[in-house]
């Protein structure tokens, strides 16, 4: 890992005030095409024991001009060292949506490579297991009008945002990067990782098969809990109280064990 550096760990994470003593941290990652203003309304549901960084990436948000990283892999490692020099040797989890799951599973694995001190627990949510997962449709190889559709059935996109033709074109590299993160994929065998991993899901999810889901199971050899809320792929942001609620409640948890 020789990409970022102290200084530049602000650039891949924004850090969120309401914390300024915090127990334990949370690094937060999101769909794709997200921008930290995703989690916005966090902290104010986390409470002031929890310090809630959330991911700025290259080619969205207020990094859109920057050009995206083309490989998973290299991502996960810039941005565990990121996490590992904002942690500071604090206690921290990771969470992460869609995209943002898997990249927080690759995230963990590689500071376990690195030796660095591994997350209290892994929270994924909306997405498959990573030996299970399934890609049905290829889309970052699409069109840019067949990739604006495609937005607009995924139903996490403004239709107003997918009407303005100049903001599409600036907004669909970034979008159309992070799709191929996730399609490009391969699952590379280690061995599983002893953190708990809490695997979130909505029960009409059309993208998250449920038994798939489960397969992150393979990958875990402490417990691994399943949650199950009303929804469809963007259950996160829809019951954003109760989950932080649940992760709140299971950090305190894990600080009081440790």
């Amino acid at each position: 890992m020789t990409e970022t550096t102290v200084d530049s760990t602000e650039l891949w994470f924004h850090r969120f005030p309401g914390a300024p003593t915090p127990r334990v941290r949370l690094f937060c990652l999101p769909h794709a095409g997200g921008t930290a203003a995703a989690f916005q309304g966090w902290p104010a549901l986390l409470g002031p024991d929890i310090e809630l960084f959330a991911a700025t990436l290259p080619g969205r948000g207020a990094r859109l001009f920057d050009p995206p990283v083309a490989e998973l892999d290299r991502l996960a490692d810039i941005l565990a060292e990121a996490v590992a020099t904002a942690a500071a040797g604090a206690p921290f989890a990771l969470l992460g949506h869609s995209l943002g799951a898997l990249l927080a599973f690759e995230i963990t694995r590689s500071l376990r490579r690195a030796g660095l001190p591994a997350p209290c627990s892994l929270w994924v949510c909306g997405d498959e297991g990573p030996q299970t997962r399934h890609v049905d449709r290829v889309l970052h190889t699409l069109p840019d009008a067949e990739l604006v559709e495609a937005l607009r059935a995924y139903g996490g996109t403004p239709a107003e945002l997918l009407a303005n033709g100049e903001m599409m074109e600036l907004l669909l590299p970034g979008i159309r990067a992070d799709f191929a993160l996730n399609e490009r994929y391969v699952y590379r065998p280690e061995r599983p990782l002893e953190v708990p991993i809490h695997v979130l899901r909505g029960d009409r999810d059309s993208l998250v098969d449920g038994a798939r889901a489960a397969g992150w199971a393979l990958d875990g050899a402490a417990a691994v809990h399943e949650h199950v809320y009303p929804g469809e792929h963007f259950f996160v942001y829809e019951h954003a109280a109760d989950i932080a609620a649940l992760v709140a409640a299971e950090l305190a948890a894990e600080m009081v064990e440790s």
